[in-house]
């Protein structure tokens, strides 16, 4: 049943995708920044709905009291990276605008990516990594000052269930540079969702935000292990079977 459900999870997206990726490219003509921005989330939560009605993947979130309320407030969203689905689910959940740091590459996957492309987001070149952090920072501080916020995984890449991975201090640094907070999350997506797989069973997705960690005055590194070790220690809460 799980294959039944997840096949047609997956024909929803691709039907979807592709008439609104258009619909985005077309409208990109005349209509750029956050306007085009929610235009592109109402596509990712006909996803996350379709997951929760085809698949039974449900969602429960905690902290959202930890989120900044001014319309301005920056903030740089470091988050447990397990699955597609949080990339999906993040924008979703947040008040803000969110940009997200991804390899360029990204933007040449058909009718996606091509949509992606038209966003104001930070693509990057990794094989050039100064070049690249230059154009996070960069960009990074001209999008935070106009209150959307910076999202990134600081993991680098999915990471199986009941794993960590290398904490990369690149959202701490882009932090520490503009003086915006960061704010922690912790994602359990792979308990129905895991990593490169097909199949998605379902079940709850825990969401838990952490409360803002201030960065002035800070050193990366040392902001990186406060924040890896605030969401490692929460996915053990949220997901105990898997680190049993």
């Amino acid at each position: 049943m799980s294959l039944i459900r997840s096949i047609i999870h997956a024909l929803w997206m691709l039907v979807t995708v592709v008439p609104w990726a258009i619909i985005m490219l077309v409208a990109s003509i005349w209509r750029r920044g956050i306007p085009l921005y929610w235009m592109a989330v109402r596509w990712l939560r006909w996803a996350i709905d379709g997951a929760r009605v085809i698949m039974g993947i449900r969602t429960r979130v905690t902290g959202m009291e930890n989120l900044p309320t001014d319309k301005l407030a920056g903030a740089v969203l470091l988050v447990k990276h397990q699955s597609t689905y949080e990339t999906f689910l993040m924008p979703t959940l947040m008040p803000h605008p969110l940009a997200f740091v991804f390899k360029r590459e990204l933007i040449y996957v058909p009718f996606f990516g091509w949509a992606m492309a038209r966003l104001d987001m930070i693509h990057i070149d990794r094989s050039q990594r100064s070049q690249a952090f230059n154009k996070v920072v960069a960009q990074g501080k001209r999008l935070l000052e106009q209150g959307i916020w910076i999202i990134m995984f600081p993991e680098g890449t999915r990471i199986p269930r009941g794993q960590a991975g290398q904490y990369k201090s690149g959202g701490t640094r882009l932090a520490v540079e503009t003086g915006a907070p960061v704010i922690p999350v912790a994602v359990t997506s792979a308990k129905v969702w895991p990593r490169k797989a097909f199949i998605k069973r379902p079940g709850v997705v825990d969401v838990s935000i952490g409360k803002p960690i201030p960065s002035v005055g800070r050193k990366p590194d040392e902001l990186m292990r406060e924040v890896e070790a605030w969401i490692e220690a929460e996915m053990r809460r949220l997901d105990p079977e898997a680190y049993r």
